[in-house]
């Protein structure tokens, strides 16, 4: 069965190099559950859908500088753009757009 959810671990798999145990940490749920959503047998809490929404949104956008493997490294190290944080917890914690103004610079770095 595909929907939605499945769609959106399927791209964060294939443009962000994330597995899931990364979804698992972002979500700050176990990777069995992670499982069962791609199976499609289960749906996460719609908090957590938001959390899975703005990290697809994160991935894409991180897509555009980087290959898979280096998306899954930025996004699971601390970043100097992001004062020493990791972009896996802003984005749990809600300040996904912290990590959007990090990747807007390193656009503007690569036009320098």
């Amino acid at each position: 069965m595909s929907n939605a959810v499945t769609k959106t671990l399927d791209s964060l798999k294939e443009r962000g190099g994330l597995k899931g145990v990364d979804v698992a940490n972002i979500a700050k749920v176990s990777k069995a559950t992670v499982t069962r959503w791609s199976a499609g047998t289960h749906s996460p809490q719609p908090r957590t859908q938001l959390v899975l929404s703005d990290l697809r949104y994160v991935v894409d956008k991180l897509a555009e500088f980087y290959a898979p493997d280096e998306v899954r490294e930025w996004i699971n190290s601390r970043n100097e753009l992001l004062d020493g944080r990791r972009a896996i917890d802003l984005v749990h914690d809600g300040e996904t757009e912290l990590v959007l103004e990090a990747i807007e610079r390193l656009g503007d770095m690569a036009y320098i």
